[in-house]
């Protein structure tokens, strides 16, 4: 199993401080601790930086922002910039939207294993959803199953199967599909990642550079654990992105399922002298 201490986290984040509080609220009341976490910051301005001066003093584990300027949506290049910083073994990407349960780390922990990456799976929050849980932000991790019903009852979430735990199993690694890995919930080994050069660059805009990272990792041999039932987490509601350049990036995808090649063209080592 893996010990948190051989964790980083790496939390995306653009703009939202109070979504991003209740992210790192979260994860301050992991019931295992010891991991660190980068904040991968696109470009976010003052307020952002603000709330986590005044947020490190307060929380158990050590967190560094790695900020780049605001040049339009460019997430493969925010994570790549955290990705570069990362000196322990195992990485878990989080969005800044994305607000993890209190076990979240302890069964990232418990489903990493060599040679695999685990993909989890989330809870859609709606409007009013956002609105109740934000006014208590540090109780969101805690909730119960009772206290999660009376949400799906009010309409506060789209469903409550995800919150749902089953034990390990080798029906986790049936899946060997590149769909449905998604970076705002995604454990991998940083070596498996610096292999195949993180992110590519390449996507820029909304849409699929998440997919293009799992396809690479796949091909490279890496293979998929599924973290559905085990570490769902709650995706606050938000305006959708603008999705201008989606159509460019989906051809950037259907040309590497055309290919044969694991590495990003533009990647990680663009980071490293």
């Amino acid at each position: 199993m893996l010990d948190p201490s051989q964790l980083t986290l790496i939390v995306t984040t653009y703009n939202w401080p109070a979504a991003l509080a209740a992210v790192l609220q979260a994860l301050a009341q992991q019931n295992w601790l010891g991991f660190d976490v980068l904040i991968a910051d696109d470009g976010s301005d003052a307020d952002t930086a603000a709330l986590l001066s005044s947020l490190t003093p307060t929380l158990p584990f050590a967190m560094r922002q790695v900020w780049q300027a605001d040049l339009g949506f460019r997430a493969a290049a925010a994570r790549n910039r955290a990705l570069a910083q990362v000196t322990r073994p195992y990485v878990i990407f989080l969005d800044g939207d994305s607000v993890p349960l209190a076990d979240f780390v302890q069964r990232h922990c418990a489903l990493a294993e060599p040679g695999y990456f685990v993909a989890g799976n989330r809870v859609l929050c709606s409007p009013a959803g956002n609105r109740a849980l934000l006014q208590q932000p540090n109780t969101i991790a805690a909730l119960s199953g009772k206290q999660w019903l009376w949400q799906r009852l009010r309409g506060h979430i789209n469903r409550l199967l995800p919150l749902l735990r089953l034990p390990d199993g080798q029906w986790r690694k049936r899946n060997q599909d590149w769909r449905g890995a998604k970076t705002c919930n995604l454990g991998v080994w940083l070596a498996d990642l610096q292999r195949i050069n993180g992110f590519d660059e390449a996507y820029q805009g909304w849409g699929h550079e998440d997919a293009d990272l799992v396809v690479r990792l796949l091909r490279s041999g890496v293979r998929r654990k599924e973290g559905r039932y085990a570490l769902p987490v709650i995706h606050l509601w938000h305006h959708s992105h603008d999705r201008s350049q989606e159509a460019a990036n989906r051809q950037r995808l259907a040309a590497l399922l055309s290919a044969q090649h694991t590495e990003a063209r533009q990647g990680l080592d663009r980071y490293f002298s």
